[in-house]
């Protein structure tokens, strides 16, 4: 079983995910005032398909929600996401 860790890190602007200590993703924002806009999302080719972009989305948008912001989706993956999990609509700008 892999060791996952998924922090925020605002000094590069991104959330990261990484897979027993090596970073396997991101999801990169800019975030003026309330709102935090994703710009892209990626996940290494070597960990594609385990779910690691969604577990990272919902990370983020679990800590954006606990920091009172909201969220403007540029990112299509993002989007997507938060389309098909009707409980993270509500961050929508």
């Amino acid at each position: 079983m892999s060791d996952i860790v998924i922090k925020d890190r605002p000094e590069l602007e991104y959330y990261q995910i990484d897979v027993d200590g090596t970073r396997a993703g991101l999801a990169a924002y800019e975030i003026e005032g309330d709102v935090i806009a994703f710009t892209h999302t990626e996940v290494d080719d070597a960990h594609e398909g385990q779910g690691l972009g969604s577990r990272l989305i919902r990370y983020a948008l679990d800590d954006v929600r606990a920091r009172g912001l909201k969220v403007r989706p540029v990112c299509p993956f993002v989007k997507t996401w938060i389309r098909r999990h009707e409980d993270y609509q509500d961050l929508l700008v």
